[in-house]
């Protein structure tokens, strides 16, 4: 299938973004390295004090974070908006948000990891393009502000030009690319964990006829052996298009079982396309790709071309 999904317009030098923090709390030194990015970009980013806010493992409590989300989607004046940080607390607020205001005003959130809750909602109550790539505290090097990691998202958000992400050789997942066809459909998907918890919930998606993403990290083989297989029986692999793998970053335990044959075995059933060693996810050199966009697959080039989350 194609997507439909709205596109937000692309960023420009002047637009203002918001810095929002809807999980966990982000390390203050972590997040002025991102926010000089942003600057360095030309970007005006607001950031409200409730970004330092720390409720134990959360970054302030529910009602805070909420809001603090809420008002960046409802602000017009807000272009995009860019999340410090992953870790754990977006479902705990995800069905309050105002989907109603990001499909009105349509605005690239940016985010990965836990994020995947909001893109996942972003797409299905909204209709509207996410931005799947690295939260501002993700830049806490000079080599990290000036290197590819951040020439990808800035790419996928000032411009309307597709993103080609490649296999890399480093990547494991690399020799589960099988298939001699390419298939299309909505990129969806993203970390592994984050799409399991959706199930039976009013934010998970119908990836029939969808290219999955599948990331994860710090996951025993095992634990990504029962989430794959939770989402076979629950049907939502029923019908993929086709599957693009991202690391599978720290994903190791004691019983010296590969992980990368967890998910090949996992996989060997579809039927379907796979494209294999993507640098998308919580690796050294994340690569930044749209969310919910038209998406293909080619396992013979070993390429993920995905349409723009942004429009001119």
């Amino acid at each position: 299938m194609e997507s439909t999904v709205t596109r937000p317009l692309a960023l420009r030098p002047g637009d203002v973004v918001r810095v929002v923090t809807p999980s966990g709390p982000p390390q203050p030194e972590r997040l002025a390295d991102g926010l000089a990015l942003l600057a360095s970009w030309g970007l005006d980013a607001q950031v409200t004090p409730s970004v330092y806010e720390r409720h134990g493992y959360l970054a302030g409590t529910d009602a805070a974070r909420l809001a603090e989300f809420d008002a960046a989607l409802r602000d017009p004046s807000v272009r995009a908006v860019f999340c410090a940080r992953g870790g754990y607390g977006v479902t705990r607020i995800i069905d309050g948000v105002d989907w109603a205001a990001l499909r009105a005003d349509p605005k690239p959130v940016v985010g990965y990891s836990d994020i995947t809750a909001l893109h996942m909602a972003g797409f299905g109550r909204a209709g509207v393009a996410g931005v799947h790539g690295p939260v501002l505290a993700s830049f806490h090097t000079p080599e990290d502000a000036g290197g590819p990691v951040a020439e990808s998202l800035r790419a996928a958000l000032f411009t309307d030009d597709p993103v080609v992400v490649r296999t890399a050789e480093y990547e494991p997942t690399g020799r589960l690319t099988s298939g001699s066809a390419s298939a299309t459909g909505p990129l969806l998907g993203g970390n592994l964990s984050l799409i399991v918890d959706a199930v039976g919930t009013r934010t998970a998606l119908d990836y029939a006829g969808a290219i999955l993403l599948i990331e994860e990290i710090n996951e025993d083989p095992y634990r990504v052996d029962r989430a794959l297989t939770q989402l076979r029986r629950a049907g939502a692999l029923d019908g993929l298009a086709g599957v693009a793998l991202g690391n599978f970053t720290d994903c190791a335990d004691e019983w010296d079982v590969d992980v990368v044959d967890v998910v090949g075995e996992a996989l060997s059933g579809l039927g379907v396309p796979v494209v294999g060693g993507l640098p998308i996810g919580h690796g050294v050199r994340q690569e930044t790709v749209p969310y919910g966009t038209t998406a293909t697959v080619d396992p013979v080039a070993g390429t993920l071309t995905v349409e723009a989350a942004v429009r001119r």
